[in-house]
Formats: C-alpha cells, structure tokens, sequence
C-alpha cells in the first residue's frame, strides 16, 4: 500500500489525481480466519490492528453488519482525557492518551489529535474536594493534572461565566494533554493499516448465531454464509447483549441512547474542552468551526440512533448558565450512538463461558477516548487467551465478586 507524504499529494496533482488506490478493499469472506473481529469502529479494528502489529497475528477478518465507523466511532464528540481516580481506569485511559499522541505518524494517516487540554469544572464544594482528590491520585499515576482555581479558568476559557446564580466556577480539574481527534480518521486510518496487513474487512455482513463444540468456538453464522475461525472477539458497543445471546450467554450491560449535536459554525472562540458534571454537559469547538455539545443518555433502554427535543432542551439550558454566548446559536444538526453501561460504568475486557470468545463491551459514554488502549489490551487477551496487566480488573466476573472499578461515583460522570 503506498504511503501518504506531502510528496504524494503533488505528485498526484500532477495527474489529476487519477493514481489514488482504495483505502481498504471491500473483501470477500474466506472459509476460514485464525480470528474474527465482529464489529469494525474504532475498538475493533484497533483490537485487529495491535493483533497484527504486537502479535503477527493476521489471518484475520473484521465483520461489520452496516458500514466501517458507522457506530458510536462517527456518532461521539470525540474528547481524550485519561484523569480518572480508580488505577485500572487511569492506566488503560493514559495508555490510549499516549498512543493517540503518535497516532497519525504509526498508522500514516492524519487523526487530527488536538493536545488542546481538558477542564472538568468544578461548581460544588463536593467537586472540590473529588477533583483535588483526583489530582493527588493521578499524580501517584503518572497521569498529569492539576486543580486549578477559577481566575485560571477564566484565562484558558474567556467566554466562561464563572458567576453563574445556581453553579459558580470554583475551579476545575485541568489535563493540559488532553483533547480531541477526528474520530472518522482514527477509524479511516486503523482500517488502513490492517487492509495493508492483508486482513479482510467485510461490511454489510450481519452475524446472526455462534457455532460451538464441546464448550469452544468454532465459527459464525452471517447473511453472507458460514466462516470457521479459532477466536471470535465481540467488540460491538451497544449491541454487545445482542451477541452475546448469539453466543449463549447474557453480558451485565443495558444499552440506551447518548445525544449531541453541533452548532452552526462561528469564528474560533474556545481552544479548550469543558465538561460541566455538575449541570451535564460538555462543549469543545471543532476545526469547522462548530461548537460540539454533548449531554446525557436516555432514562429508558433504547436502540435508537437519533436525538430527541427534551435532551436538547435540558442540555442546553444546562450550559446557557455558564456559556451564554450560545444562547444566540443555531442548531445545525443533532444525533445519538447506541451506548453499553454497566453497573459501575467501566468496560469488560474479558474472557466468557465459551472458550476461545473474548469481549469488549461496556465503555458507556467514554469509549472514543479508550480505542487505542483498548484495541492494545484487547488483542493482547485475543493472543495470549489470558489478560495482560490493563485488561485484568476488567473481567466480567467482578461484579458476581463484588470487585467494583466504579468510575461513576468517583468521577462523577462516565464520559
């Protein structure tokens, strides 16, 4: 596969352009892959791509039922932090953080990853006390953050309000190595790399039921035939508890809607990320100009991929109070991802009841920034048929044991 350089563009101005190849091709299934991969977002195929890059591992096949990135990977506001309290949290975050940081150089493709820092505000005396709890382990970590006060809020952001009427800005929780990236590109540019090391993407392929013999698995059934394979990994986000009943066991996951939507473009007025927990809600401006709100999930389980009137209502009421400016916005779009929350909002990366079948499910509301990490620990599992060290707490036994990573009390969100 050529690479892409700053050479190649001229080179192909030269020639209308004319000598671009695909990306990826659109593979054939074969009879037979030493792994499948079902679900081709980010997670997937960076948990395809570390098994051939770590492992040499590259039989491999990487199963979509609709289109590459058509996930929660291109439905998300694409925010990178890694300042979590619990350890295993903030080690699988940070590794991702670092891996996202050479990203674009590994894979030869630009993921757009912008360090532009992360604040998570501060506006109750409880979230004082939490972040500055956070900080001091974050430090022990090596992750790094600082608290900081509300005059340095105002300088990172200006168009704050720090003297809103029910939730003042009392300072914030700041990773300055924190941000965002393109979240198509890091899909576009993992695809890439493992079309390059001879795996097959396979798009428009439903799974509709795992074959089994004496406790392991021994293939998939599609709508585009049978395919045998030695290990089957599940990397498929809000749809996991449907694969896993394809597999015979049931996942400690629900799955409902998480919404966004994105402003009409304005002039370049905000340079940071800010996540507001207090009041639920978060913005960042993109490279086009938008300004990219989040807010929370759906109170009810759901399948559905699109936004609803009352979450925008509630979001953006939210944020008025502390972004006044965007009271005079327009909307120009708004969306939902299909979402998989556990009981204490942290990711399964685990073996199951059928040997040879691995999952990765449960990343909530925060799964974009975890796809590097994730894609790495996963494949690790996928090869050695054992957790390595960032995968390990994160089995789906802990909570029949009681061994809780529990991100939502101690975070106070799970984004």
């Amino acid at each position: 596969m050529k690479r892409y350089s700053v050479f190649a563009v001229a080179r192909e101005a030269l020639r209308q352009h004319q000598g671009w190849e695909r990306a990826w091709p659109n593979a054939e299934p074969k009879a037979r892959y030493d792994a499948i991969i079902v679900g081709a977002g980010g997670h997937g195929l960076a948990t395809a791509y570390y098994l051939g890059r770590n492992h040499g591992i590259r039989n491999v096949a990487i199963i979509e039922k609709g289109w590459l990135g058509g996930g929660n990977t291109g439905r998300n506001t694409t925010i990178i932090r890694s300042n979590y309290l619990q350890d295993p949290s903030a080690a699988i975050y940070e590794k991702a953080r670092s891996l996202f940081e050479t990203l674009s150089q590994e894979l030869n493709y630009n993921v757009m990853f912008s360090p532009r820092g992360v604040m998570m505000l501060a506006q109750t005396q409880h979230e004082i006390r939490g972040y500055k709890r956070t900080a001091m382990a974050n430090s022990l970590q090596g992750v790094t953050t600082e608290f900081i006060s509300p005059a340095r809020v105002k300088e990172l952001v200006p168009i704050i309000n720090l003297e809103g009427p029910r939730y003042p800005v009392l300072g914030a929780l700041w990773q300055p190595r924190g941000g965002t990236a393109r979240h198509d590109a890091v899909a576009w540019g993992y695809a890439r790399a493992c079309a390059a090391m001879g795996m097959d993407i396979i798009q428009k392929c439903e799974v509709t039921g795992v074959s089994q013999k004496d406790g392991k698995v021994t293939g998939i059934s599609t709508t585009r035939g049978d395919i045998a394979c030695d290990k089957l990994g599940i990397v498929v986000a809000g749809h996991s508890g449907v694969m896993a009943n394809h597999a015979g066991f049931r996942l400690p996951i629900e799955s409902v809607a998480l919404q966004a939507l994105v402003s009409e473009p304005i002039k370049p007025c905000m340079d940071v990320v800010v996540m507001a927990n207090t009041v639920h809600g978060y913005m960042s401006q993109s490279d086009k100009g938008e300004m990219v709100i989040g807010g929370g999930t759906d109170g009810f389980n759901n399948y559905t991929q699109r936004g609803s009137f009352h979450h925008i209502e509630e979001t953006v009421r939210a944020l008025n109070e502390t972004f006044p400016m965007i009271s005079r916005l327009k909307m120009l779009r708004q969306w939902g991802g299909i979402v998989d929350m556990t009981g204490d909002r942290s990711p399964i990366i685990s073996k199951t009841p059928l040997g040879n079948c691995f999952v990765n499910c449960g990343w909530g509301t925060g799964g974009f920034k975890a796809i590097p990490g994730s894609g790495w620990a996963m494949a690790e599992l996928m090869a050695k048929g054992e957790p390595g060290p960032l995968a390990l707490e994160f089995n789906m036994w802990r909570f029949k044991e009681g061994k809780f990573i529990d991100e939502s009390v101690a975070a106070g969100v799970a984004h």
